[in-house]
This record gives C-alpha cells, structure tokens and sequence, in this order.
C-alpha cells in the first residue's frame, strides 16, 4: 500500500503518510475507502504492539468502524493515531486521516484485543 509510518515518539501515538497514487484510489480517482480502513488498522495494531510486545502478549484487530468525510484525489493522506484507552485486554484508538492542506478526510475508531500468543 505504500504506508510511510514514522518511528515510535510515545506508546500510545502513532503517525504516518500515504502518498495517492492510481493503486489506492477507486475507478472515480479518489482514495478508496478500504485504504483509510487499512491505515487505521495498521496504526492502531502497531501502535498496541508497541506497548504489548515486551509482555509477552500480541494485538490483534476486532473492530474497525471508518467514516469518510472529505474526498482525497491527489497528494498525501496524514493519519495520527491515539490509544484512549490502554487496557489489559483491549485497546480503543481514534484515529483521524487529513489531506495536506490540514482537512479531516476520514476517521476511525479501532479496537484491538491484547491476547497470549497462539502456540
């Protein structure tokens, strides 16, 4: 997909850029929405295993509800990340997806499962 994510700043935190070009965009040229969908996720699960993995634990995604705002047909999408709730099963994340001029676009609120590894 081409996900730029930035290096880890804070547990709880995560940024990254998509540059639009044709293979994330839909036949009517705009960013589709599974794109959005997979950003978020992968934020919020990288995001979580950056807090988990050194308990011996893995996250694994539940729950992904995305809304679309605002079309993005050229440039870069800018998504930040943000755990709300860190708990010992469960982590919430709300995250906003922004065209370059600053527009809300897209947003997500994840839900990932902190569980023992599978054997």
């Amino acid at each position: 997909m081409g996900l730029e994510v930035d290096d880890l700043v804070e547990v709880g935190v995560r940024t990254a850029r998509l540059a639009v070009v044709p293979g994330v965009c839909q036949p009517m040229g705009i960013v589709h929405g599974g794109i959005y969908a997979a950003i978020a996720e992968s934020l919020a699960s990288r995001g979580t295993a950056d807090g988990v993995l050194e308990q011996g634990k893995v996250p694994l995604g539940m729950s992904n509800n995305t809304s679309f705002l605002r079309p993005v047909g050229e440039g870069t999408v800018h998504a930040e990340a943000r755990a709300f709730h860190r708990g010992r099963t469960t982590w919430l994340w709300d995250v906003e997806m922004r065209n370059d001029d600053g527009k809300l676009c897209a947003t997500s609120r994840v839900t990932i499962a902190v569980r023992d590894p599978i054997a």
